[in-house]
């Protein structure tokens, strides 16, 4: 199930939007799950560098308008497929592709739901496999969050129990939304998502095993507004500095490809 005020809750709640960015200044496009961490590195490096532009989103729209011809400098994406894409498209530019950030899948639960953080992924799935409560993921078939949830209930054999129960939103931050507004009393995001948001905790982490691994990979793309500044932008994000806001907020570095 879809619901539909989940287009809404992406911009105005999760303030993702692809935006205009004026003259020369860098436009990067990310992954939905970066926000809180890039912003914070964002700000970090506007205290001693012009700003740049970032627009957050689900990593399968954002490759879909890069492909398109927008105009963006570089692509953090959260997963290995869609910079596949977009670099089969001809955009990114030779060698500037790097492995940035891992992460892990999480389910978790709202201020009101009854899990413990010890519960075990199936018992806390019982109300959404009665039919009684709904499980807020990102879109299963196009959204890395999404995808790796689905893979990772098929693989526990959960998948074909939950799957009318799923309540499926724009991507990883508004899944987080529907849970800490309790539009759902569950959901699945990555680790950093639940440490971002206060209203929701953690309930159990999926074995790495039951998915492919979670990888976020960087690049610069062709036909930006600022392509050195991008660049230089993107160098900074491999620096202790900015690795240790992401590590802060729960991310890994530099995974293996």
């Amino acid at each position: 199930m879809r619901l539909p005020f989940l287009a809404c809750l992406a911009l105005s709640l999760v303030g993702i939007c692809t935006v205009t960015t004026a003259q020369a200044q860098p436009l990067i496009f990310a992954a939905a799950s970066l926000k809180t961490a890039l912003d914070q590195a964002a700000q970090q490096w506007a205290t001693t560098h012009p700003p740049v532009t970032i627009s957050y989103a689900g990593s399968s729209q954002l490759a879909r308008q890069i492909t398109a011809g927008a105009p963006a400098d570089l692509f953090i994406s959260a997963s290995p497929q869609w910079m596949d894409a977009v670099d089969q498209s001809g955009m990114v530019t030779p060698g500037s592709r790097v492995n940035l950030l891992g992460n892990r899948l999480v389910l978790i639960g709202n201020g009101n739901s009854t899990n413990a953080a010890t519960s075990s992924i199936a018992s806390s799935l019982q109300p959404v496999m009665d039919g009684t409560a709904f499980l807020a993921m990102a879109l299963v078939d196009s959204v890395p969050a999404g995808q790796y949830g689905k893979e990772a209930l098929t693989h526990l054999g959960l998948w074909d129990q939950v799957a009318s129960q799923v309540a499926q939103a724009d991507n990883v931050r508004a899944a987080l939304a529907l849970v800490a507004l309790n539009e759902a009393p569950l959901g699945i995001t990555y680790a950093t998502d639940a440490k971002a948001e206060p209203r929701v905790h953690e309930i159990a982490t999926f074995p790495a095993d039951s998915h492919r691994p979670i990888i976020y990979p960087m690049a610069a793309l062709d036909g930006g507004n600022d392509p050195r500044a991008a660049a230089d932008f993107a160098a900074y994000l491999q620096t202790p500095p900015a690795q240790a806001i992401f590590t802060q907020q729960g991310f890994t570095l530099h995974p293996d490809p």
